[in-house]
Order: structure tokens, then sequence, then C-alpha cells
């Protein structure tokens, strides 16, 4: 079974994007985080045992910047926990789902990462994350 990991939502400019969920959620974030690779930075609020992670470009080819440009600020993609990522690739790619990479990724939060294109998913664009043991 799944469980709903984060909602990850596109934003134009993190600290009023953070100001403005702090004062929806009743709570600030707790955590800011760059993923240089994938030219984003991200901030985590906590909310019940699921996240919103807010994503703001750090470079005009960022996935984040095209998918604000294309479609504007808002959500972006419903991540699920899963506890072994190779594992449920190697199932959902037999299942007919278009796999956005062949090898889990490092990505932010301390997570193991994959993403199936939308139009797998009835246009929803999803991550598979699994947390990376603490060495």
């Amino acid at each position: 079974m799944f469980k709903i990991e984060h909602i990850g939502i596109a934003v134009k400019d993190l600290a009023a994007s953070n100001e403005l969920f702090a004062k929806l959620l009743g709570r600030p974030h707790y955590k800011i985080e760059e993923v240089a690779s994938e030219h984003v930075n991200t901030s985590f609020f906590q909310t019940g045992e699921s996240k919103v992670e807010l994503l703001q470009a750090t470079a005009p080819e960022s996935a984040i910047a095209k998918f604000i440009e294309r479609k504007g600020e808002g959500m972006h993609h419903i991540a699920f926990e899963v506890s072994d990522i190779r594992a449920e690739m190697k199932r959902l790619a037999a299942e007919g789902f278009r796999l956005l990479n062949e090898e889990p990724k490092r990505g932010a939060d301390n997570k193991w990462v994959c993403f199936l294109h939308p139009k797998s998913a009835n246009g929803v664009l999803v991550e598979l994350c699994q947390s990376i043991p603490e060495e």
C-alpha cells in the first residue's frame, strides 16, 4: 500500500510562498533544501502524516521553471512513499507506466526518487520516493 509522502507545488517566490503556507497550515516550514542537480530549492511543511513541498526554480532550464512558464504556479506532483523503490519501478514499468528515469536518483529530504510520466498516469506527475538509510 502506498502512503502519500508529499504534494509538490511549483512556486515563483519561495519566501513569499513560505509565508502564505505557514498561514494556511498554521505552522512554519521545517526545512529548506537545494537540489542542485534539479536546479530547484525546496521547502517542506509537515501536515499530519504527509508533507507539502514547495519548489522554486534556480535556473531557467529547471523543470519547475518550464512548468511555471507553461501552466503557472500550482500543483506539480504527488509523491508516494514506497519501501523498495527499485521493485516498484520494475512492477510499474511492467504494468505499462512510463518511468522518467531508469534508476532512482537522490532527491530532497534524504530520499531516492523516480518519476512516472504524466501521460501514463492520467495527466498527473507521480513521484515514488524511498528514504535513504542514515550511514
